[in-house]
C-alpha cells in the first residue's frame, strides 16, 4: 500500500507575481522557483482573496473568502469553530506545524499545530521567542535591530529603503526557518508518519533588507524599472495617486542621495534581493526532499499572500493594494510527480481559496465542508476545469473581481465623493493592458462590460455567503455536520450555499 503523501505548502509575504524568472523579468534572479514551476504546474493567474496579510493567509488556510470568515484586518481573536486546513489533515494522522511568519488570529493555527514557531514579533501569540533566544545566542541583536526592525526617518513605518542586512543568512528569518523545518521534517519521518508543513518566510516584505550575497547579485544602476513607474495617472483611483505622490519627496528614504529616483532603485534592488533570498530558501527545502528520498511522495505548493508594487505606478510597497493586479495576483506553483503534470501552465483563473480542497483531493480526503474554493485537481493534470471562472479580492468597503483578462473593481460613492460624486470604479483588459495604465470603467465602449463585472460581483458575493440560519429544507448528517438550533450546520456554525443550491424551498427566500 503507498504511503501518503506529505505536504510542504510554502508561502512568502508580498511577492509580485511578474517578479520570477521563469515570467521573463529583466533582472531577478529565482532559479529554484524557476525549476519548481518546470518541475510543476504555474498557475499564471491566481487571485488572492485579500490584499493584507492576515486575511489573505486566513482564506488560504480555511478556505473561506472573507464575506465568510469575517476578517478584514490584522490579527484579531480566535474564530469560532472554523476549521484550519493544518487541523483537518492532522485528524486523519498527519504531524502538523506552522514555521515561520503565520501571522494569523491568536491560537487559530497554534491549536492545529503539533508545531508551532512564529519569527515575527507581534504576528502571533507567544511570537517568535525561539528565534530571538537564537539571535540573542548569535550576538545578533543589534543588527536585528538596525536591519529588520528600521523605520523610515521619520520613524513611523517600516522603512522602504533598499540595504544589504549584516545578519548571516543562516542567521535570517528564512535561514532560521529552513533548519527549523527540516528538523520537523526529519522528526516526522524517524516516526514513520506523514507530515503536513506550512513554511512562512517574512521576505520578501520591506524591510528590503537582504543578506549580503543577494544583495550583491543586483546592481541598481543597471535594473530596469516596469513599464508603469512613470505615467500620467489619468483616471486612476484618488488615494492611488496621492500615495504615489507621497514617494516623491524622497523623505521615506534612508541613504543618500535622498531622491525619488535614487531611492526607489535601492528599494527594487533590496525588493529582488528579497525575492532571491527566499528563492534560495526555497532551494534549500527542495534539496532536502530530493536528498532524503522524498520528493516524489511529497506534495509542494509555494505561493505568496499579496504582491508588491515592486515600483510599478510609483509606489514602494503594497498600499492601496485593491487597486492593482501587482498586488492581488501571486505566484502559485504546485509540484507533485506523477499527480502535476510538468510544465504546465494555467491560464485560467484560480483563486487562494482553492488550496485546501486541492490538496485534500490529493491526499484522498474528504474536501472541507466548510471551504468555499474548489478543486484544482484536473488542472494540474492538463485538462480544463472553469474557463469562466472567477477571482474575488476583499477590503470591507471595496471589492476587485477578475474574469478572463478583465479586472474589475467597485467602490462606494462615498469613498470618493468629493472627486467623483456620480461614482467611481476600475476595469482593466489585462491582455490589451497588463500593466494597467488605461482604466476603462469611464469608456464608453466599456459600459457594458463595467454592468456585466459588477453584476458578476454581487452574485459571486450574494451565492457564496455562508448564512447562519436560512429556510431551506435539508437534513442531510455527515462527519461534518452537526445539529444545532433546527439546523445542521459546520464547524463554523454556519451553513455551506452548497447545500442551499439544491434545496426545494430556496425559492422561498
Amino acid at each position: 500500500m503507498s504511503k501518503p503523501p506529505n505536504v510542504l505548502f510554502i508561502l512568502s509575504d508580498q511577492h509580485n507575481a511578474k517578479v520570477l524568472g521563469h515570467k521573463n523579468h529583466p533582472d531577478v534572479k529565482t532559479p529554484n522557483l524557476d525549476r519548481l514551476a518546470t518541475e510543476g504546474v504555474r498557475f499564471d493567474n491566481a487571485i488572492v482573496q485579500n490584499p493584507i496579510c492576515t486575511p489573505s493567509r486566513m482564506c488560504f488556510l480555511s478556505g473561506q473568502y472573507c464575506h465568510n470568515h469575517g476578517y478584514y484586518g490584522l490579527c484579531g481573536h480566535k474564530p469560532d469553530g472554523l476549521p484550519t486546513l493544518l487541523g483537518h489533515v492532522r485528524q486523519q494522522g498527519y504531524r502538523s506545524a506552522a514555521i515561520g511568519k503565520i501571522h494569523c488570529p491568536e491560537y487559530w493555527v497554534e491549536d492545529d499545530s503539533d508545531l508551532f514557531l512564529e519569527v515575527c514579533g507581534g504576528c502571533s501569540i507567544g511570537s517568535n521567542p525561539q528565534y530571538m533566544r537564537y539571535v540573542e545566542k548569535m550576538d545578533l541583536l543589534d543588527d536585528l535591530e538596525r536591519c529588520v526592525a528600521t523605520r523610515d526617518p521619520q520613524g513611523r513605518y517600516q522603512c522602504l529603503d533598499g540595504f544589504a542586512s549584516t545578519i548571516p543568512y543562516r542567521s535570517t528569518a528564512e535561514g532560521w526557518c529552513v533548519t527549523q523545518c527540516v528538523d520537523f521534517m526529519q522528526a516526522s519521518v524517524a516516526e514513520g508518519r506523514p507530515f503536513i508543513l506550512h513554511a512562512s518566510f517574512p521576505k520578501p516584505h520591506q524591510v528590503y533588507a537582504p543578506a549580503q550575497e543577494f544583495w550583491d547579485m543586483y546592481d541598481e544602476q543597471s535594473l530596469h524599472l516596469p513599464p508603469n513607474a512613470d505615467y500620467e495617472m489619468e483616471g486612476k483611483a484618488p488615494h492611488l495617486i496621492e500615495t504615489a505622490k507621497s514617494y516623491r519627496d524622497g523623505k521615506w528614504t534612508r541613504s543618500a542621495p535622498h531622491t525619488f529616483e535614487a531611492g526607489r532603485l535601492r528599494k527594487l534592488r533590496g525588493y529582488l534581493g528579497c525575492v532571491s533570498q527566499v528563492d534560495h530558501a526555497v532551494g534549500e527545502l527542495l534539496d532536502w526532499l530530493d536528498a532524503n528520498g522524498l520528493a516524489d511522495n511529497t506534495i509542494v505548493v509555494y505561493s505568496s499572500d499579496h504582491g508588491d508594487y515592486a515600483c510599478e505606478h510609483g509606489i514602494m510597497e503594497k498600499a492601496p493594494g485593491i487597486c492593482s493586479d501587482a498586488i492581488t495576483r501571486v505566484p502559485f506553483i504546485w509540484r507533485w510527480p506523477g499527480a502535476c503534470r510538468p510544465g504546465t501552465v494555467v491560464d485560467e483563473v484560480v483563486e487562494s481559496v482553492d488550496l485546501c480542497n486541492t490538496i485534500c483531493s490529493l491526499i484522498g480526503l474528504p474536501a472541507m465542508e466548510s471551504c468555499d474554493g474548489r478543486d484544482l485537481t484536473p488542472l494540474l493534470q492538463g485538462k480544463a476545469l472553469d474557463k469562466d471562472a472567477l477571482g474575488l479580492t476583499e477590503f470591507a468597503w471595496s471589492k476587485s473581481l477578475r474574469q478572463g483578462s478583465y479586472r474589475y473593481v467597485y467602490y462606494p460613492k462615498q469613498m470618493f465623493a468629493v472627486d467623483y460624486p456620480d461614482g467611481f470604479g476600475e476595469l482593466y483588459n489585462l491582455a490589451d493592458d497588463p500593466w494597467e495604465r488605461r482604466n476603462l470603467y469611464f469608456d464608453l465602449d466599456h459600459a457594458d462590460k463595467v454592468r456585466e463585472m459588477e453584476r458578476l460581483l454581487f452574485d459571486r458575493l450574494v451565492t457564496t455567503t455562508r448564512p447562519a440560519t436560512a429556510f431551506a429544507n435539508y437534513s442531510d448528517r455527515a462527519p461534518q455536520r452537526q445539529f444545532r438550533h433546527g439546523h445542521f450546520i459546520n464547524r463554523d456554525g454556519k451553513i455551506h450555499y452548497g447545500l442551499l443550491q439544491h434545496s426545494p424551498q430556496i425559492n422561498y427566500l
